[in-house]
């Protein structure tokens, strides 16, 4: 018997049903095996966009904002700088949940990751870009919403987000020069 409440569900509320050893590669299932994007008090329109873009490159679709420094959606200018960056990727932008904070954001998941370059002194296992995304995958597999938390552009994740996720993600970079643009760290992740 196959338990309701265990099915995934596609974005239209239908239930996703394969046979068993079929690959899992409708785009009902890649909804619901995908992660969550959660850009945290992002700055720029462009960089909502690229970040979209992205996103798109490798088959997410789920984006989340929490508190825009500029509000969302955009008007006018602002919105039209994010629809050309995200270069045909506008329906992750026209789709994008919004959410005044990180903990509201992430209620409905499982596990989330946050992505940092510092070290942050937390009693968190610390992973790769490919071992969490491995786990992400396994997670995802057994039926877990992953998300994956990115701070804004000047500052990065604050200790506060970070204490709400249960791993972090850090890139390995030059030390030296650890700042990456939003859309490169989620691209790297994607």
């Amino acid at each position: 018997d196959i338990q309701e409440e265990s099915l995934p569900v596609n974005p239209e509320g239908a239930f996703c049903l394969t046979e068993p050893g079929q690959p899992l590669h409708s785009p009902c299932m890649a909804a619901r095996l995908s992660p969550v994007i959660i850009l945290v008090r992002p700055q720029m329109a462009e960089n909502i966009g690229m970040a979209a873009r992205a996103m798109a490159n490798f088959g997410l679709a789920e984006m989340r904002l929490v508190a825009p420094r500029d509000g969302w959606p955009q008007k006018t200018r602002m919105k039209k700088g994010a629809h050309q960056a995200a270069s045909g990727a506008t329906h992750i932008l026209e789709q994008a949940a919004l959410f005044d904070t990180t903990a509201e954001a992430i209620a409905d998941l499982n596990f989330v990751f946050a992505t940092t370059a510092r070290e942050r002194g937390q009693a968190k296992p610390v992973l790769t870009p490919a071992e969490g995304m491995a786990e992400a995958a396994q997670r995802a597999a057994a039926g877990q919403r992953i998300g994956i938390l990115f701070g804004p552009e000047r500052t990065g994740i604050d200790n506060d987000e970070v204490s709400l996720a249960d791993s972090v993600l850090t890139f390995p970079i030059d030390p030296a020069f650890a700042s990456l643009n939003l859309a490169q760290a989620v691209l790297l992740v994607s």
